[in-house]
C-alpha cells in the first residue's frame, strides 16, 4: 500500500512538530513547511525519519502564493502525490487590546492565519481532486468561540474564519472525495506564549480549565491524526474542540 504524503505547515515546533512525528508513526511521509527556525525544522525532520518516514523541509511563508506552490511542488516531486494537508501555521502577535494593536500586526495575523490557510487549501484541493481523495485538517482555536477579549480578538476572529472555511470547504469538496475538518485546541503548553510576550500564561490559565491543566502538543496531534485516518472516513465539516472542557 502506498504511503500517505502529508504537508504540514508550521511543522518545526509545538503542535506542528508533534503532528509531524505522530503522522510519521502512523505511516505518513511529511513535507514540513517552516518560516524561519531551520534548526527546529531539521530536528523535527530527524524525528520523522527516525519513525521510518521520509521528510522534506521547505522554508516558506504560507501567506505568499509562490511559496505555497513551491511547497506543494517539492512535496510531489520528492515524496509523491499529496494526499493530506495540515494547516497548522499561525501567528498571534503581541497580547493586548484591539484598540492598542498595531495595524501591521493585525494584517500579519489575517495574512497568515486566514489567507495562508486559504492558499494552502486551494492548492491542496486542486491536487487532491485529480486523485479523487484527500484529507485537510485545519488547526483552529477555542479562541474562535471564546473571543479572547483583552488578549487577541483579532486572532480569535481569524480562527473563527477558519471554522467557517472548514464547514464550507467540506461541503464544496465532499463530492470530490476530499474530507475537510478542523481541530480547535484550547490552552496548550507551547512556545507560542513566550513568543507573544507572556511565557507564564499557560500555567496561570490552568485553574480556569475544567480538567485543571493545560494541554500538551501531543494531545492535539492525536486528534489531528484521528481526523487524518481512515477511522474518520465519515467525518467532514467537523470542528473538534480539544480544550480540556473550556
Amino acid at each position: 500500500m502506498a504511503r500517505s504524503v502529508t504537508v504540514v505547515t508550521g511543522g518545526g515546533r509545538g503542535i506542528g512538530a508533534a503532528t509531524c512525528t505522530r503522522l510519521a508513526a502512523d505511516g505518513h511521509d511529511i513535507a514540513l513547511g517552516y518560516v524561519s527556525d531551520g534548526a527546529a525544522a531539521e530536528w523535527t525532520a530527524t524525528a520523522v525519519r527516525g519513525a521510518g518516514a521520509r521528510c522534506v523541509t521547505v522554508r516558506m511563508d504560507i501567506s505568499d502564493e509562490a511559496d505555497v506552490e513551491r511547497l506543494f511542488d517539492m512535496a510531489a516531486d520528492r515524496l509523491g502525490p499529496v494526499t493530506g494537508l495540515v494547516n497548522n501555521a499561525g501567528v498571534t502577535g503581541p497580547l493586548g487590546r484591539l484598540a492598542d494593536t498595531d495595524p501591521a500586526d493585525l494584517r500579519r495575523v489575517v495574512e497568515v492565519n486566514l489567507l495562508g490557510t486559504l492558499l494552502c487549501s486551494r492548492r491542496a484541493a486542486r491536487s487532491m481532486a485529480a486523485w479523487g481523495s484527500g484529507v485537510i485538517v485545519n488547526v483552529s482555536s477555542a479562541a474562535a468561540t471564546l473571543g479572547s477579549p483583552g488578549e487577541f480578538v483579532h486572532y480569535a476572529a481569524s480562527k473563527a474564519a477558519v471554522d467557517a472555511l472548514t464547514i464550507g470547504l467540506a461541503k464544496e469538496l465532499g463530492p470530490d472525495g476530499i474530507r475537510v475538518n478542523a481541530v480547535a485546541p484550547g490552552m496548550v503548553d507551547t512556545e507560542m506564549h513566550a513568543t507573544m510576550g507572556d511565557p507564564g500564561r499557560a500555567d496561570r490559565a490552568a485553574s480556569a480549565i475544567p480538567l485543571r491543566r493545560v494541554g500538551q502538543a501531543e494531545e492535539i496531534a492525536a486528534a489531528i491524526a484521528w481526523l487524518m485516518s481512515p477511522d474518520a472516513s465519515y467525518t467532514t465539516g467537523a470542528v473538534l474542540r480539544v480544550s480540556g472542557g473550556r
